[in-house]
C-alpha cells in the first residue's frame, strides 16, 4: 500500500490528516510504545504515544506499552509509575503492559547462540578506542577469536567477574560498511547496579539495538515507529532481525517533535532535577507532560498540536507560541474572569459619592459562558487599583471602572519622587463607555480580599536551537520564574487545585494552590497565550 496524506477540512474547520501505514491490514494492525523508565513522559514522547494511539484507532488494531528496562542504572519504579500516570493523562488506551526484562533469559539465550554461530563475538577493547575503530571502519583485535575463546570471556560477563567487566558482546556485521550502524554494534554490557524490578540477578544486559528487534517480533509487533533521527539504524534493526532468524517488523518513520529554548534528552532534564534549578519532574518549567499541564496546558490543545503536523517527515523546531495560541482557544470560552490588583504599590481611589454602606451585587463569572456560574462582586466608597493604571491617568478624565460604570478623577495625589499615592473621584453613572481610553479593573476596599502570589515562567535556556555538542550549562537562563504578590477578589477562596481563571487584563492563569488558610497565598500559575509578552503587566 503507497503511504500517502490526505487532508479533509471545510473552510474555516480545523483541518485533520490522515496518514497510512504501510501493508497494514484492518484488524491486525499490533503496536507498542516503547519508553526507557528513566525520566517522565516529555513533549517529545507525546508524539510517539498519540501516533501509535491514533494508528491503533484507526486500523482497530492493538497498542501495548512496553517499558524498555535495559539500563539499571538509569531507571526506576518511580519512573515506570509515572509514565503510566501520563499516558493515561494522554487518553491512551492499550490493551497490555510488557517490560523488555521479562525477555532477558531468551535474550541471554540468543547472545550465546550468535556467539556459537559466529555472528557475534566478544570485546575487551577500551571504550574510547572502540568507538575511534568503529568511525575509521578498523576491526578490532577481538573479532576473530574462536566460538569457545568468546563463550569463556562470555561467562565472565554473566558472573560479573572483575575481567568480565571489561568485555561487552558485538554483533558480527560489516566493519567497512558506510552505514555506521553496522559496524559492529553493541549487543550486550556489563552493568553491576541492581534492576529495579529483578534485584541483582543479572550482571550483563542486552542493549536497546539489540533487545528491541527480539521484542518486536515475538510481541507481534506488526509496525514499529520510530523518530526519523534514527533512519541510519532501520538497517541495523532488519539485519539483527535477519541475524536471529525472527520475523521482520515493518518500520515508519515520524519526524521527532523538537521545541525552542527546550531540552527533551532526559539526561540533561535529570540534571535541573539533581542540580535544583527546578523543584522536579512536575516544574511548570519542564517540558514533561505534568510539567505543561501544570503550568495550564489541555491534553485537548496538545494533541491538535499534534496533529496539525501528524503526516510531517521533516524535522522541525516548533514555536510554543503556536501551541499555547492553540491552548488559549480552547481555554477563554469557558473560563471564569476574576479580579486582582498588584500589591506593589497599589493605589486607593476614592469615589465621594461612592456607596456610604458597601453592597453586592451577583454578576457572571463569564459574560458569554453560563456554565462558568456567577460571582459576588462587592461595591464600596473607596476600591483598589493597579500601580500602573493610577500612573496612567489624568486629572480630570473619565474612566470606566469595569462592571460598575464611568467615574471621573478629580484629584490625583503624588509623593516627592512624582509616584501616584492617593486618587480622588466621583461616579459618573450616565457616562459612556465608548468614549473612555481607560477600563480599569478594580477591587473593594474590604477585609474579605485573598491574598494571591502570581507566578510567571520563561525558559529553562536562552538559545533557541542548541548545536548537537554544544554545552547547554553554559546557556542557562539566570531568570527562570518571577514572583508576584497581589490581592483577588474575594470569590476565590473557592477555587480548586487546577483550575483554570482569567485575571481580566492580566492574562490567563492556572491554580497550584488553592485557599488554605488567611496568611497563605493562593498560589497562581500564569499561563502564556502566544504573544510572548509578560502577563504580569
Amino acid at each position: 500500500m503507497r503511504e500517502d496524506v490526505t487532508e479533509r477540512g471545510k473552510a474555516g474547520s480545523q483541518p485533520t490528516f490522515e496518514v497510512n501505514l504501510p501493508e497494514a491490514e484492518f484488524g491486525k494492525v499490533r503496536l507498542r510504545f516503547a519508553p526507557e523508565p528513566s525520566g517522565y513522559l516529555h513533549i517529545g514522547h507525546s508524539k510517539a504515544a498519540l501516533l501509535n494511539h491514533y494508528f491503533a484507532k484507526r486500523y482497530q488494531g492493538e497498542l501495548i506499552v512496553r517499558f524498555d528496562d535495559t539500563n539499571p542504572a538509569k531507571e526506576s519504579n518511580e519512573f515506570v509509575d509515572n509514565l503510566l500516570k501520563d499516558i493515561e493523562t494522554l487518553g491512551i488506551k492499550y490493551a497490555d503492559v510488557t517490560y523488555t526484562s521479562d525477555y532477558f533469559p531468551k535474550l541471554m539465550e540468543l547472545a550465546e547462540k550468535l556467539i556459537w554461530e559466529g555472528k557475534a563475538y566478544v570485546d575487551d577493547t577500551p571504550r574510547e578506542q572502540m568507538q575511534k575503530e568503529r568511525m575509521d571502519g578498523i576491526e578490532s583485535k577481538c573479532r576473530n577469536n574462536s566460538p569457545e575463546e568468546n563463550i569463556k570471556l562470555w561467562r565472565e560477563m554473566i558472573s560479573g567477574s572483575e575481567r568480565g567487566l571489561m568485555c561487552c558482546v558485538r554483533g558480527k556485521l560489516v566493519m567497512q560498511d558506510p552505514n555506521k550502524s553496522l559496524r559492529d554494534p553493541v549487543y550486550y554490557r556489563c552493568n553491576p547496579v541492581p534492576h529495579h524490578r529483578i534485584g541483582s540477578k543479572y550482571k550483563a544486559y542486552p542493549t536497546y539495538d539489540f533487545a528491541c528487534p527480539f521484542v518486536d517480533a515475538k510481541e507481534g509487533i506488526t509496525h514499529a515507529l520510530r523518530s526519523s533521527e534514527y533512519h541510519d539504524r532501520n538497517a541495523q534493526y532488519y539485519r539483527i532481525q535477519e541475524d536471529m532468524g525472527v520475523r521482520k517488523v515493518q518500520i515508519y518513520e515520524f519526524s521527532r517533535l523538537n521545541m525552542v529554548y527546550t531540552l527533551l534528552s532526559k539526561r540533561k532534564l535529570l540534571w535541573f532535577v539533581q542540580n535544583g534549578h527546578v523543584e522536579g519532574w512536575d516544574d511548570a518549567r519542564f517540558p514533561t507532560i505534568q510539567g505543561i499541564v501544570r503550568r495550564g496546558m489541555q491534553i485537548k490543545a496538545l494533541k491538535r498540536f499534534i496533529r496539525q503536523q501528524r503526516g510531517s517527515k521533516n524535522l522541525n523546531l516548533m514555536e510554543w507560541d503556536k501551541l499555547w495560541s492553540i491552548n488559549k482557544k480552547i481555554i477563554d470560552p469557558k473560563c471564569p474572569r476574576h479580579t486582582a490588583v498588584i500589591e506593589q504599590g497599589r493605589v486607593l481611589l476614592t469615589l465621594t459619592d461612592g456607596p456610604e454602606e458597601p453592597f453586592v451585587r451577583i454578576i457572571p463569572r463569564h459574560k458569554k459562558s453560563e456554565v462558568a456560574g456567577n460571582k459576588a462582586t462587592t461595591y464600596t466608597k473607596s476600591i483598589w487599583i493597579d500601580h500602573a493604571d493610577a500612573e496612567a491617568i489624568s486629572a480630570n478624565e473619565e474612566i470606566t471602572l469595569m462592571d460598575w460604570g464611568n467615574a471621573i478623577v478629580k484629584e490625583i495625589k503624588k509623593d516627592q519622587d512624582g509616584n501616584v499615592t492617593q486618587l480622588t473621584g466621583v461616579l459618573h453613572p450616565q457616562g459612556s463607555i465608548k468614549t473612555t481610553k481607560l477600563k480599569l479593573t478594580w477591587l473593594p476596599n474590604t477585609t474579605e480580599l485573598v491574598t494571591l502570589m502570581l507566578v510567571e515562567f520563561g525558559y529553562l535556556i536562552t538559545k533557541k536551537k542548541l548545536d548537537e555538542d554544544e554545552d547547554f550549562v553554559k546557556v542557562l537562563n539566570p531568570c527562570t520564574k518571577k514572583e508576584v504578590a497581589a490581592l483577588g477578589d474575594s470569590n476565590m477562596r473557592n477555587l480548586k487545585r487546577n483550575e483554570i481563571l482569567q485575571l481580566e487584563r492580566k492574562g490567563y492563569f492556572r491554580c497550584d494552590v488553592p485557599f488554605l488558610r488567611p496568611s497563605k497565598p493562593i498560589v497562581l500559575y500564569a499561563i502564556p497565550d502566544g504573544r510572548q509578552q509578560s502577563l504580569l503587566k
